[in-house]
């Protein structure tokens, strides 16, 4: 991993965490014009920070991972790279098309 993917997955978590926050933020100001107890509205304002969150840091790992299948039909067999170069990522391709084990659901 170089220096600018670093420095992109960095600003990626930075705006993911941004965005929940305002949301959550926005979320609470609403609530408090209701006159919603603090309390309530606190624990509200976390849980939404924390599902927002999680929801932007898996669309932030989906962004940056690559999925090798198994190509025969009804296999579902799949390696699942985050980071690889093209080197790696064209071996666990192979490694995915050749894999001995043909697992059907």
């Amino acid at each position: 991993m170089n220096t600018s993917s670093i420095r992109r997955r960095r600003l990626a978590i930075a705006a993911a965490v941004a965005v929940s926050a305002a949301l959550s933020v926005a979320i609470g100001v609403r609530l408090a014009g209701y006159g919603v107890p603090i309390a309530l509205l606190l624990a509200c304002c976390l849980s939404c920070l924390t599902t927002f969150s999680s929801l932007l840091f898996r669309l932030v790992d989906a962004w940056s991972t690559t999925t090798h299948r198994c190509t025969q039909a009804g296999c579902d067999f799949q390696v699942r790279l985050t980071h690889a170069g093209p080197a790696e990522s064209r071996r666990w391709q192979e490694i995915a098309t050749r894999h001995p084990d043909h697992r059907t659901t």
